[in-house]
């Protein structure tokens, strides 16, 4: 208890007289201190609401017995920060999150933490900073956003995307791209298809550190207000029985979270945030267990952008708990694992029901027998590189054809813009990788441009950077190792073949061994210069993709 080191005894005097500062009375200072990590902000659409959450949270611990104190983690839109330099931010701030909450609770001494994120990087970057400090903590997430509507029909975030590239084409005009912008995200909260901040959110369920529904109901539903208020309580209760999160984040519930992506159809960045998350557990996680998992896992969930249902969707069919009961029936769960409730997961799901079958097919009637996402390997990849299969077209599973290369994001949304992308090709985007990036951005303009354009059934895009959630269509990122380390990928030329088999997890340059010998000889790598700052740290310090783009490696 932090009474025990900071708090009492003559020697703590002066850490009793800054609470007083703060306000806090003898009794408040008596109880367990519970940190609130709070995610608000007024830029991100998905943390606007946190504020509103993070007071019910603060009701629900008060209520349960407990001391309340809030202290901020900061949040990057992905959506806003798209297609430009502030896309190098996003995924390097998981690593700031995990570290500047570790620096405040190990500065403060909290008795227990409840975790408000929402957004993409937050949720990996607070479960990271759960494990590493491993004093009992639970998650309550913003909620989804509800989808908007567009001529009758439910659209998210990815249908403006992809209604700019038809604009480019001429496919719709000023009056409906304007349409698109003032639909398309109608409330407040984490774009509303199973996208990055949603998948993560919903993996915070199976993990067991967050409580049921908090993947799924909605940011505006007052269920989300109560749910926030038995999170304050429960903590109280995880601080009692002293369950910590790496009690709860085991091999086995990592593992478990893994079959469920599948099955739900997760964002493929959910391939760099699990490992990274399981490095912090001091648990082994080999991107090929991706493969192994899929093959035995049905996918069962087609939400946006892989079809046309939505978070509030799931929700309504009996959320993730549903989607986990089906699961169990061909026995893919660990179901012992400890949760967040003080209970087993299997306890946790015993009484959920799939309400409605065409939005969380059973087991006996798939998507696909295999899960959502894979990874592929072959002499463009040896190390691997990760697609949403689930949302790839059957016809272009497998694909072959010449490659069109870029030296960057900016320059193939140039190309596409320009009509120089035709039926047939291959993007190839590279130097976008963790450290060549540096920052690994996510490339959801150029995919939505060709999805708008309507060829994302003629046109494979791969990249040693990655893609949104909300990108669909043979869309191959994290290619391993990337171009600024020597990968393959810096010695691709245009025209050169490249075939593409999602079904076998196989990609393959089709040049000769000699040829690429050559090309090392002759194509120099080509490092960014001018980089500074926590750009220059990150690209200094960040592991490959295929490991989860780590800063630290913790046994």
């Amino acid at each position: 208890m932090i009474k025990d080191t900071i708090v009492d005894g003559f020697q703590n005097a002066p850490h009793r007289s800054l609470y007083h500062a703060l306000g806090l009375t003898k009794e408040e200072q008596a109880r367990p201190l519970i940190g609130i990590v709070s995610s608000f902000n007024e830029i991100v659409p998905g943390h606007m609401n946190l504020d509103k959450i993070t007071q019910a949270v603060k009701l629900g611990v008060a209520m349960a017995g407990g001391t309340p104190i809030v202290f901020p983690a900061i949040a990057v839109c992905d959506g806003i920060a798209m297609g430009h330099t502030g896309m190098k931010y996003s995924l390097i701030t998981r690593d700031i999150i995990a570290d500047s909450t570790e620096a405040m609770v190990m500065a403060h001494g909290f008795d227990g933490l409840v975790m408000i994120p929402n957004c993409d990087k937050n949720v990996p970057g607070l479960l990271m900073a759960a494990a590493r400090l491993n004093i009992p903590t639970i998650f309550v997430s913003g909620g989804p956003m509800m989808a908007g509507k567009i001529n009758d029909k439910k659209t998210s975030l990815s249908g403006i995307f992809e209604a700019v590239g038809a604009y480019s084409a001429g496919k719709i005009d000023d009056q409906k791209l304007c349409e698109y912008e003032d639909k398309t995200c109608p409330t407040c909260g984490s774009c509303s298809g199973m996208y990055t901040a949603n998948s993560m959110n919903c993996l915070t369920e199976v993990l067991g550190m967050g409580l049921k529904g908090n993947g799924t109901i909605p940011a505006v539903y007052s269920d989300r207000i109560a749910l926030a208020k038995h999170a304050g309580m429960q903590i109280m209760d995880l601080v009692k029985k002293n369950i910590r999160p790496r009690d709860i984040m085991t091999a086995s519930a990592i593992r478990n979270a893994l079959t469920a992506d599948m099955a739900l159809g997760c964002s493929t960045n959910s391939m760099l945030h699990l490992p990274a998350i399981a490095n912090e557990c001091g648990v082994d996680f080999n991107l090929d267990m991706a493969n192994e998992v899929s093959e035995k896992t049905p996918n069962l969930c087609h939400l946006a952008p892989a079809g046309h249902t939505y978070m509030e969707d799931l929700n309504e069919a009996g959320g993730v708990y549903a989607v986990l009961k089906e699961l169990t029936k061909l026995n893919l769960l660990d179901t012992t694992v400890m949760t967040c409730t003080g209970k087993t997961l299997g306890e946790n799901i015993a009484s959920a029901v799939n309400k409605d079958e065409t939005i969380i097919r059973t087991v006996d009637n798939p998507y696909s027998k295999t899960g959502g996402i894979a990874v592929l390997r072959g002499n463009l990849a040896p190390n691997g590189c990760v697609v949403k299969r689930s949302a790839v077209a059957p016809e272009m599973l497998v694909h072959k054809g010449p490659a069109k290369v870029f030296e960057s994001e900016e320059e193939a949304i140039a190309a596409i813009y320009a009509g120089k992308i035709v039926k047939g090709d291959v993007v190839v985007i590279r130097y976008e990788g963790p450290a060549g990036g540096p920052g690994m951005r996510e490339m959801l303009s150029p995919t939505s441009a060709i999805a708008g354009m309507g060829l994302d059934k003629d046109v494979a895009l791969i990249t040693d950077g990655r893609f949104s959630g909300a990108t669909r269509g043979a869309s191959i990122g994290h290619v391993s190792p990337e171009a600024v380390s020597g990968g393959m990928i810096a010695y691709v030329k245009d025209g050169d073949v490249i075939l593409i088999d999602i079904p076998n997890y196989s990609i393959k340059l089709e040049v000769s061994d000699k040829e690429i010998a050559e090309r090392k000889k002759t194509m120099p790598i080509k490092k960014k210069t001018g980089i500074k700052g926590a750009l220059a740290r990150y690209a200094a310090q960040v592991s490959s993709a295929d490991k989860g783009a780590i800063i630290n490696k913790f046994e």
